[in-house]
C-alpha cells in the first residue's frame, strides 16, 4: 500500500517548508473533499486578511512539526 506521506524527513529546510504547505493543503482537501465547494469558497477567503493569516499559522505549525522531525537540520551547512 502506497502512502501519500511516507516520511517527514526532508533534505533541507526549504523542502521542509514545501512539505508543510502540502500538509496544509491535504488537510483542507480532507476537511472539504468537494473540489467545487473549495473553488466556490476560495474568492471569499482570498480577500479576508484574517483567513489568510490563519492559513499562514497552520503552515507554520506544520513547519514546526517537520523541523522537529528533521532535528532542525542542525547538520545543514
Amino acid at each position: 500500500m502506497t502512502t501519500w506521506l511516507p516520511t517527514l524527513i526532508t533534505k533541507t529546510p526549504e523542502e521542509g517548508y514545501e512539505l508543510a504547505v502540502k500538509l496544509s493543503r491535504v488537510a483542507i482537501k480532507m476537511t472539504q473533499p468537494d473540489a467545487a465547494i473549495r473553488e466556490k469558497l476560495r474568492p471569499e477567503y482570498a480577500q479576508d486578511s484574517d483567513a489568510l493569516i490563519a492559513s499562514s499559522q497552520v503552515v507554520a505549525t506544520h513547519f514546526a512539526t517537520v523541523a522537529a522531525a528533521n532535528g532542525y537540520w542542525t547538520d545543514v551547512s
